[in-house]
């Protein structure tokens, strides 16, 4: 059952939708992300590794690194459509982000328990928006989704 969101949750999860559905429309892959303090937006992303050729640039790095340098990040929810791979997992951990909404996971099981076993809260909604999207760029683009999660070969 998906989780229940409360009116700022949705409203931050989905602009991390609309950040995917950019990176999608402009051929990239669509994973978009939020970083916020309560109801304050801190910085928004998406998955940059087409557009820009850079093989770290995954969606949850590039909120990040719009954030800038934060003094603490306590108290800051990190939104993800998909769920987040280890790097950007370790990410989490290594900033002390204390919650991860994360759009879906039907799609990509990502790091759930690593998160939750270092403290972090995680709400996974799947969200049919998120799950629709991720799941037509994989079917549209299989080599591109296997290069995004290092995998050598497409099933």
């Amino acid at each position: 059952m998906p989780a229940k969101l409360d009116d700022i949750d949705r409203r931050f999860l989905d602009i991390a939708f609309e950040e995917a559905k950019a990176g999608f429309d402009e051929g990239g892959c669509p994973i978009g992300s939020v970083l916020a303090r309560g109801d304050k937006l801190i910085a928004q992303g998406r998955n940059q590794r087409v557009q820009g050729g850079d093989p770290i640039a995954h969606g949850e790095m590039d909120c990040l690194r719009n954030a800038g340098r934060q003094k603490s990040y306590k108290g800051m929810t990190l939104y993800t459509s998909l769920s987040p791979c280890m790097m950007c997992s370790g990410t989490i951990v290594q900033f002390g982000i204390e919650r991860v909404v994360v759009g879906e996971n039907q799609n990509f099981g990502g790091n759930e328990d690593f998160l939750r076993d270092r403290g972090v809260e995680v709400i996974v909604v799947n969200d049919q928006k998120c799950i629709d999207l991720m799941a037509r760029f994989i079917h549209e683009k299989p080599e591109l989704w296997a290069e995004d999660i290092a995998e050598d070969e497409v099933d």
